[in-house]
């Protein structure tokens, strides 16, 4: 990691948990849940990113790095809506 810039350290993690948070939603949730949960996914990648831009020293590029974390995990969370969804409704989810 002592090639990777501070941006892609503090970023790449939120973008890997929401990932991993889409699958567990995806092999868990039952389908009819899975547009209940996908929010509490985009909340919980919120919250880590402003975690870890507690923990980061550097004040410069605040904006950039929490903009490029979310846009990254909402980015993640409209793919697998795209995925997702269309089973919801099949299940008889409703919005």
């Amino acid at each position: 990691m002592a090639g990777m810039s501070l941006l892609m350290r503090s970023v790449v993690p939120v973008w890997m948990l929401s990932i991993l948070a889409v699958i567990a939603v995806g092999v868990f949730v039952s389908p009819g849940d899975y547009l209940l949960f996908l929010p509490l996914v985009l909340g919980l990648a919120l919250v880590v990113t402003f975690g870890i831009q507690l923990i980061v020293p550097v004040r410069k590029g605040f904006v950039d790095r929490v903009s490029a974390s979310l846009g990254g995990a909402v980015l993640v969370l409209a793919i697998a809506t795209v995925v997702l969804a269309p089973l919801a409704f099949s299940a008889g989810a409703k919005l």
